[in-house]
């Protein structure tokens, strides 16, 4: 498993993050976000994080993808604070 990956699954060990549940019902809106965003080639991954980030009222997200996530707007207005990562 690489590095990060296993500091991901110790950090989640000790409780300094949880894993939400995935919205299946509200796929509509991913599609929006996929839409949206397709100049930027937005993934599924990155458009459910976001739809999870609006949904649970979340305005921190960890990713490695901090170009994109840059880019990206919570509810289609609110840039999320992203959380440095150091592998």
């Amino acid at each position: 498993m690489p590095a990060v990956q296993e500091a991901l699954w110790e950090m989640r060990a000790r409780g300094v993050f949880e894993f939400l549940p995935l919205d299946l019902t509200r796929s509509p809106r991913k599609r929006e976000l996929l839409s949206k965003y397709a100049l930027r080639l937005m993934d599924l991954a990155d458009a459910t994080l976001v739809r999870v980030a609006e949904r649970e009222g979340i305005r921190q997200v960890l990713t490695v993808n901090r170009k994109d996530f840059s880019v990206y707007r919570l509810h289609g207005r609110v840039r999320p604070n992203i959380i440095p990562w150091a592998a």
